[in-house]
């Protein structure tokens, strides 16, 4: 099986490490599996592992982001490399550069192409807009390949692209994705949401709905002392993530509840302006903010909380909602199309996108709390929705997923409609 993933460090991020999950089922099964990725320094656990093998590209970094993007070089020679390799089956993750690269090789080498759409790029864009001059690279790139001509590096890298001219080269990026969904054999989502926007581009597919799996993580002792309510955001920092939106919600909360605080945990100096918000928030004595941690050290972050926020609309997933929700919590949320582990009113609230709103969820979630029944009957329902979709139970799925695919041979779409949860 060939993994084809544009960001693959090396930052931490929920599609690395999906993608990484993916890899050691599929080495623990005894599959042998390739990584096609961009060069980058970034956690690897596999890396050395027998039966794999890794493609890292030439790759330039992206302004302001954690993040490297390959640049088109070696392009020819990995797809004669895969050749060589003999892959039953190509799994595409996303639609930058790698992913288009992947599209070319499973067109040109006949190998059936599975096609997962792990990030909202149109939501996406307009925070990113200084890697828009790469991917419209591949917009002409793309034009060239599907007249059967052939590309060389030059024709990704030399684009050049406006602020101002950003929604049109979205637009052109979309068709792209389009071109992509409708080449894949089998389309696969994490989440209903997601599947939703696949189908809004084109229904020329058949997606699928597989969510990533997540175990609990295991607790620990308290990171510090918490002598009020604490309300907790753990995961990546970014502009598109809402953190101000929850900064600005939970001033309105603090001044109602002076005893509560909210912890942010994650890396939130990288951008000026949420680096400004939260350190306020920090001197007025409302804001926790630890830093960023690793993976394993978030369940005694989880365990200490007394509800999770999240802020974010961008999100295809969220593996963070489904940690907390094994680890017992309530949930707010501004994100009313992403619903797997949240039921309203029963292990949390979904709430309009401004900082009142959120805020009165919030409040609404604390005023609950001191109710024994309820916050029992939150917690089982949180747990329940949390442990639908285990790191197993995806392996499982995933193994016979590309059973089905490498079965259908190549150019063949998969036409049977199937169920999501």
């Amino acid at each position: 099986m060939a993994q084809f993933i544009d960001n693959y460090g090396p930052g931490s991020n929920g599609l690395m490490f999906a993608v990484q999950q993916l890899e050691g089922n599929l080495l623990d099964a005894g599959h042998e599996v390739i990584v096609v990725a961009p060069a980058a320094k970034g956690p690897n656990p596999h890396h050395g592992r027998a039966g794999r093998t890794e493609i890292r590209l030439p790759s330039v970094r992206v302004p302001k982001m954690p993040t490297r993007v390959a640049n088109g070089r070696h392009f020819e020679r990995t797809i004669d490399e895969i050749g060589k390799l003999k892959p039953d089956v190509l799994h595409v993750h996303g639609f930058g550069t790698v992913g288009v690269l992947g599209t070319w090789a499973a067109q040109r080498l006949r190998i059936p192409m599975l096609l997962t759409w792990h990030t909202d790029f149109d939501a996406y864009a307009d925070h990113y807009s200084t890697v828009l001059p790469l991917l419209t690279g591949v917009v002409r790139a793309w034009a060239r390949i599907t007249r059967g001509e052939l590309v060389s590096s030059r024709d990704i890298k030399q684009a050049e692209v406006r602020y101002e001219d950003r929604g049109r080269s979205t637009a052109s990026l979309l068709a792209v994705c389009q071109k992509m969904l409708e080449t894949a054999t089998l389309v696969t989502t994490p989440s209903p949401k997601t599947a939703t926007r696949c189908l809004q581009m084109t229904e020329k597919i058949n997606v699928r709905v597989v969510p990533n799996g997540v175990d609990p993580l295991p607790p620990g002792p308290p990171p510090f002392e918490a002598t009020g309510p604490l309300v907790l955001y753990a995961g990546r920092i970014a502009p598109e993530k809402g953190i101000p939106l929850l900064a600005e919600a939970f001033t309105l909360v603090h001044a109602q509840r002076p005893d509560t605080k909210l912890c942010v945990v994650g890396d939130w100096q990288r951008y000026a302006n949420i680096k400004r918000i939260l350190s306020e928030g920090r001197d007025a004595g409302r804001i926790i903010l630890p830093g960023e941690q690793k993976r394993d050290d978030l369940g005694a972050y989880y365990a200490m909380a007394d509800l999770f926020a999240f802020p974010s609309q961008t999100d295809t997933q969220a593996l963070v909602l489904h940690e907390a929700a094994l680890a017992g919590l309530p949930i707010v949320s501004v994100d009313h199309e992403l619903q797997l582990v949240i039921d309203p009113s029963v292990n949390g609230e979904i709430t309009r996108p401004t900082p009142a709103s959120l805020a009165a969820g919030i409040l609404r979630v604390l005023d609950r709390l001191p109710d024994e029944e309820w916050r029992t009957r939150a917690r089982a329902r949180s747990i329940e929705l949390g442990s639908k979709w285990s790191i197993e139970s995806q392996a499982e799925e995933m193994l016979s997923i590309y059973a089905e695919v490498a079965a259908s041979g190549p150019g063949h779409a998969i036409l049977k409609p199937t169920a999501g949860p």
